[in-house]
């Protein structure tokens, strides 16, 4: 019987991401903050588009396309974005139609939110876009993006959905099932134990992927989720629920215990996309300490998570924060960004 690993190996892969991204230690923040030193995973250097963590994602996705003849990648997702936005640029480097579907999902939204960032990237990479208004519905979204492949197929074209939600292969989930092997593997060649993997927490992919690969590998690094999009309850449901998908798409027995699946969701704010104090704090001391660069959405609330969870360990702990990438969504929040010390 194929191991988990082999039968990964055989499913079809586009390379796209520029890998393996580096770990690299942060001594200041590790000085300023206290408790566990802070390591970072540099899957913001990833390459494709302004790189990021979809980009190791969409390479099943994309392989899946290229082996099923589509000619068009069809994906929904928020306006900004960078699962959307990646998702151009890979149909871009392989030739293909791109049609995608914004979500309004932050009603607030500005002017700067709704044309800069990866709104401006998706056009440059020559999109076609469609708009989603209804705001934060999943099923519904997913239920129009599926009637324009219907419409796309009436005009002979071969669109492949890119599907995000529960109760579909995650194939985006192996990019990190691969990226769990490529961080034993530097840590190893490093000679660094990590205490603890932390990574912002949304349709679950790489939360997932990792979790179900370093268990795979018979490792018991400690992942914690930071959710971004939903409370911890509800986004618990969705990791067991990727990791099951994940092991039926592996055809092997997950290790993943319901224990494993550890989250904190206080630093969610209003919601999804919206900016919030711990949040621009954290960007904040990343960017003047570090030189690094964290998004308002995604990295900038898990990097306030993993600060805060520095604090609670002590100086023997050490901590490893996936820099998920997210870079565009910078400009489309601009002076909120600024705003306080």
């Amino acid at each position: 019987m194929e191991s988990g690993l082999e039968k990964l190996e055989k499913l079809p892969r586009a390379i796209l991401a520029h890998t393996p991204t580096p770990i690299e230690h942060l001594p200041n923040l590790s000085v300023k903050i206290g408790g566990a030193a802070l390591y970072v995973k540099r899957d913001d250097c990833t390459g494709l588009a302004l790189g990021g963590n979809k980009a190791r994602q969409l390479e099943y996705y994309v392989g899946d396309a290229l082996s099923q003849d589509a000619d068009t990648i069809l994906i929904t997702g928020a306006v900004q974005s960078n699962f959307v936005r990646a998702a151009a640029a890979a149909a871009a480097r392989y030739g293909l139609t791109c049609h995608i579907q914004l979500e309004e999902r932050v009603k607030s939204a500005d002017a700067l939110y709704r044309n800069s960032g990866n709104v401006l990237l998706n056009q440059l990479l020559g999109a076609t876009i469609h708009s989603y208004p209804d705001g934060e519905d999943e099923s519904g979204a997913d239920l129009r993006v599926h009637e324009i492949a219907d419409v796309l197929r009436t005009q002979g074209r071969r669109p492949y959905v890119i599907p995000l939600a529960p109760g579909h292969p995650p194939l985006g989930a192996l990019g990190y099932v691969v990226a769990a092997q490529e961080i034993v593997s530097q840590l190893n060649v490093m000679e660094q134990s990590i205490s603890e993997i932390v990574v912002a927490s949304g349709s679950g992919h790489t939360h997932a992927g990792l979790l179900f690969g370093l268990r795979m590998l018979g490792s018991s690094i400690r992942v914690l989720g930071i959710c971004v999009r939903r409370d911890s309850g509800a986004q618990a449901l969705r990791i067991r629920a990727r990791c099951r998908e994940i092991s039926e798409l592996l055809e092997v027995q997950s290790r993943v215990t319901d224990a494993d699946i550890n989250l904190r969701d206080e630093f969610l704010g209003p919601g999804y996309g919206q900016l919030n104090s711990p949040t621009r704090e954290a960007i904040k001391l990343a960017a003047h300490h570090e030189a690094l660069l964290l998004d308002p959405v995604y990295t900038g609330k898990a990097f306030a998570g993993c600060l805060q969870r520095a604090q609670e360990l002590d100086s023997q702990d050490t901590l490893l924060f996936v820099h998920t990438g997210g870079t565009p969504g910078i400009f489309a929040y601009g002076a909120q960004l600024l705003e306080g010390p």
